[in-house]
Formats: C-alpha cells, structure tokens, sequence
C-alpha cells in the first residue's frame, strides 16, 4: 500500500515540475534596460519600442517617439544626468535623442553623463520644463541607420 502512495506522490510531483517547466518556458525574455540616474533617483526602463533582434521600421519609431507612456526623472539643471545601458545595448552602438533629434554621436561605451542643463536650453531645442529623452539602439554599424530599439523617458525640471 505504502509504494503505491509513493509512486502516486513522485508521478504528482514530476507533473507539477513540468507544469512549472512549461510555465516558465512561455515567459518572454525581457529586453535590456537602460538606466537614467540624477543625484541619488534613478529610473530604469526596459524598451519602449524593440529591443530585440529586429530592425524597427520608420512608422514604428515614429509612433513610439510619440508614445506617452514613459517613465519620468525629475532633473536639477545644475545637476548631471548619468545614462547607462545594458552592454547588449552598446554592443549595437546606442545614441542618445532628445526630442527625437540626436545629442550625442553613437557609442559603444555603457556610460554617459550629459549636464542636466542641456535638457532645458531652447539651443538645443529644449520647450518648456519637460524633454523627452530616448537611448536608441542602432545596429552595430558606426552611424549606423538601422534601429533596433528605443528607450524613451521624460525629464521633468525641478525648480
């Protein structure tokens, strides 16, 4: 009687590992993230658009520019801003975008900093207290026009 209990309790408990097996196996691997830290606040996001291995299409990157919900940062000017990716994402060389408009030549590097100032002057086409800012992954070539994901936040001026 005892070994047929056991046997009904080992076959019950292999059916849950492989149920949890299964479970686990339809999970989508999350997309790298990108980091934006001011002073001792971070913010960390996975894509908004992409991420993956595809190149995303112009109509895509358009309306994922365009996209309103993102996460936010609240930015001292006097402060400065400290971007940091997944080196899966400066593997593919990364830039960052400002308003939709590049701010920084593409990089390999898994680190930037950028003054917290330049997210609010009109010079570099900065309107009103917020920005919205993008880490946009290219396809590994220099200046490459290929996009394989994007990661859009907006910075919020602190007065």
């Amino acid at each position: 009687m005892r070994s047929v209990v056991r046997r009904r309790r080992a076959v019950a408990a292999a059916g849950a590992v492989s149920a949890g097996l299964l479970v686990l196996s339809a999970c989508d691997k999350p997309t790298p993230l990108s980091t934006i830290t001011v002073g001792s606040s971070s913010v960390s996001s996975e894509a908004t658009c992409g991420g993956e291995d595809g190149v995303l299409k112009a109509a895509e990157l358009t309306k994922c520019l365009a996209d309103k919900d993102i996460k936010s940062i609240t930015v001292d000017p006097d402060e400065t801003v400290r971007f940091g990716v997944d080196p899966e994402i400066a593997d593919q060389r990364w830039t960052i975008l400002m308003n939709g408009q590049p701010l920084t030549e593409d990089s390999t590097k898994t680190y930037r900093t950028i003054p917290g100032s330049v997210f609010f002057n009109a010079q570099y086409g900065a309107q009103g207290d917020s920005t919205l800012v993008s880490i946009k992954a290219g396809d590994g070539k220099k200046d490459g026009q290929a996009v394989t994901g994007l990661w859009s936040f907006k910075l919020k001026k602190d007065d």
